[in-house]
């Protein structure tokens, strides 16, 4: 006879972290599986919303090639095999090898490389940090670089701390301007805001609009009041030129931060030389159409300004991480209600990190700067194969697959067959892993606790969840946390001797746990005894928040709406309270980039796309994802299909300096003339991978272009 228990968990596997009901049955054996995964209809932040992906983390947990316990890979190339380890052979070898490469060669001698699936992984978040600063080496790398960076730039420059990023308000908003972003297809993205279409669907309830401006008709703006197609790469052309008509009306008014903003009459100098008429040709926007855009946003009581991925992975990403702020600010919709604003996370982010860093060290062989204590994910390639002090000679990767994820893909492929040692903290065996000598796999994230540190900071709603391991751990497997305590401990041990103070500290870190420093940062936080029971705004807490409170409430507990945070949130320098910076000296030199920039490109134009059933690489092996056509194909506009002789269903070359990938051709007018796209992710046709599903659909990746 088999009996069942419901188990209430947020989804880790992208930024919505919408909540789960998880049926579980046990059978007359006492072995447990995932009966059916639903929405929590009682969660305050995601409602009963819940994408396809929530429903795969049943595959992910019963993945088969999902490994279980450490291996060491023998042999090399073809004839490579992979043998079983004990976890202390496993973490022994791996802190011996990271020890000898750093003796021999430099701290720098060792590379790091963070994958997107650590931001949504506690144990990650908690214990990667600490390891990071354990090997002191200035060659760390991440997917930030080709991801959120010039958001996290734009923050630094204006508001002196990288991960100030405001939000679109988008529940109490009556006119949302979407740019380069597809919410309805990532869940949002620095915007936590589980269920688009519905909240989309309300803003149109409360007499309001939807308008997308993509150079492609995506999922969100088949949805949206109004869609125009603009040229990839032309962004600041359109946010200048929105400024300029702001200044020409005397619609600038930055309300209450006034105060404490610095550089408005350089934004406006600036501004004033990019009218509408200058910014239409390398936009493809009439002139017209972006006064008409701008006349519906100043109409409008409670408009906001988002950009997203299409704004920031092409040439003049930090110049529109800046001015999509500046636009904000200037229409006076910089943290108001409806705006951009700042949520206040119960365990706040903004306390635990550095406010970032720029320029403080560079890379060796191009000379490019270092941003937040991290290199460009473009470098790692270069700096493994070129000789010298410094030279990368051994890397850590965890939960990363940049091979298919980072730029010139089949370069870096090539590189790290080089390495001397490669270490992979990864439960599958990819095609980034597959060069590793020895990968640590940590548990299934159902056998772990999880609490999302990152994506509250970045939510349309102030809640909070925790959420218990849904499974018991099987005998032998590790949780990320204890991998990455006990990885640094073995560390600091080679190092200084077990007594050591590092040492100690590191042990120390471990014993505490997910739990305790979890605890701690409720208490510390915004609505617990550190706060004396008040919210935000000054109105009494709901009592104080503890995480024995969250476990109760095994649905979330609503914290309530977004408040302004200005200028409180702001950090200082030297005692003096924090300001804005509307014009920081980089970007308004980065600006003069522009001039040459005007004319419309010759050749097409390649942009990515994300998928609703994928989440960059690592969700291709799980088979209900995978159900139905093949979904990597190159979209393409009929006019353009027409002058080349293709047609649906044909093979076509694409190329560039970097190399080439062949796909299948999709017809249609859903692109913008003069513009192709492939989606992001795929390209598993290597041998060494053991991905069974996704191998079925391998697909090519985009990265091979960039």
């Amino acid at each position: 006879m088999s009996t069942s228990r419901l188990h209430h968990r947020a989804c880790h596997l992208c930024e919505a972290i919408c909540g789960l009901v998880i049926d579980i049955e046990k059978d007359a054996e006492g072995r447990e599986r995932i009966a059916s995964i639903r929405g929590d209809a009682d969660d305050p932040l995601s409602r009963g919303y819940m994408c396809p992906k929530g429903a795969a983390l049943a595959d992910l947990h019963e993945d088969p090639d999902r490994l279980r316990s450490p291996v060491r890979r023998v042999g090399e190339g073809a004839s490579a095999r992979w043998e079983p380890m004990t976890w202390d052979e496993a973490l022994g070898e791996v802190a011996t090898r990271l020890h000898e490469v750093q003796s021999a060669h430099g701290n720098d001698a060792v590379g790091t490389y963070l994958g997107n699936p650590t931001a949504h992984n506690l144990g990650g978040m908690l214990f990667g940090p600490p390891l990071l600063r354990a090997l002191r080496t200035k060659n760390r790398f991440s997917a930030t670089s080709v991801d959120q960076l010039p958001h996290m730039f734009a923050a630094h420059q204006m508001f002196g701390h990288q991960l100030l990023l405001p939000v679109p308000d988008i529940d109490r908003t009556d006119h949302l301007v979407i740019l380069g972003a597809n919410p309805l297809a990532s869940n949002g993205s620095i915007l936590t805001a589980p269920g688009m279409r519905r909240r989309m669907g309300a803003i149109r309830e409360r007499g309001g609009q939807v308008v997308v401006l993509d150079p492609r008709r995506t999922e969100t703006a088949k949805r949206a009041d109004a869609h125009h197609f603009v040229r990839p790469g032309s962004d600041p052309f359109f946010l200048l030129a929105f400024l300029h008509e702001l200044f020409r009306r005397d619609a600038v008014d930055l309300g209450r931060l006034a105060p404490i903003c610095d550089g408005i009459e350089e934004v406006r100098a600036l501004a004033e030389a990019f009218p509408p008429e200058r910014a239409a040709a390398p936009t493809g926007l009439g002139a017209e159409v972006i006064r008409g855009l701008v006349d519906g946003f100043v109409a409008a009581e409670r408009p906001v300004l988002y950009g997203r991925m299409g704004t920031c992975t092409q040439v003049h990403g930090g110049l529109n991480g800046w001015l999509l702020l500046v636009v904000n600010a200037c229409a006076g919709r910089l943290d108001r209600p409806g705006g951009m604003m700042f949520p206040t996370p119960a365990v706040d982010i903004l306390e635990g990190a550095g406010r970032g860093s720029f320029g403080r060290w560079r890379s060796r062989v191009r000379d490019l700067p270092e941003f937040g204590g991290e290199l460009p994910v473009a470098a790692l390639a270069e700096e493994i194969e070129t000789p010298g002090e410094g030279q990368i000679r051994a890397l850590l990767t965890m939960a990363g697959n940049p091979v298919l994820s980072t730029p010139n893909g089949r370069r870096l492929d090539a590189a790290l067959a080089g390495l001397d040692f490669m270490v992979s903290i990864d439960p599958f065996l990819n095609e980034t892993t597959r060069h590793a000598h020895v990968i640590l796999p940590p548990c299934s994230p159902l056998e772990r606790p999880h609490y999302d540190l990152v994506f509250h900071a970045f939510a349309v709603r102030n809640t909070a969840k925790w959420s218990p391991p849904a499974f018991e751990r099987p005998a032998g497997a590790q949780s990320d946390a204890w991998i990455l305590a006990t990885l640094r401990l073995r560390l600091e041990e080679r190092r200084g001797g077990k007594l050591s103070k590092r040492a100690i500290t590191a042990r120390a870190l471990r014993m505490a746990g997910e739990r305790t420093l979890i605890e701690a940062g409720l208490r510390l936080g915004p609505y617990g005894a550190g706060a004396l029971g008040r919210r935000p705004d000054g109105s009494p807490a709901p009592g104080e928040l503890t995480l024995g409170r969250l476990e109760k409430a095994v649905h979330g507990i609503d914290l309530g709406p977004l408040m302004p945070r200005l200028p409180e949130v702001l950090p200082g320098r030297g005692g003096e309270p924090g300001r804005i910076d509307l014009a920081p000296a980089p970007l308004l030199a980065d600006a003069e980039r522009l001039a040459s920039a005007e004319a419309a490109p010759a050749e097409l134009q390649l942009i990515g796309r994300r998928q609703l059933r994928s989440n960059n690489s690592w969700m291709h092996n799980a088979p209900r994802l995978m159900r139905g056509k093949d979904r990597c194909t190159l979209l393409m506009h009929p006019d353009d299909a027409a002058s080349r002789g293709l047609s649906s269903g044909d093979r076509a070359t694409v190329s560039s300096r970097v190399g080439a990938v062949e796909a299948p051709v999709e017809v249609t007018p859903d692109m913008m003339p003069g513009v192709v796209s492939l989606p992001h992710g795929f390209g598993h046709a290597r041998a060494g991978v053991r991905l069974g599903v996704a191998a079925t659909q391998p697909g090519v990746s985009m990265n091979d272009l960039t």
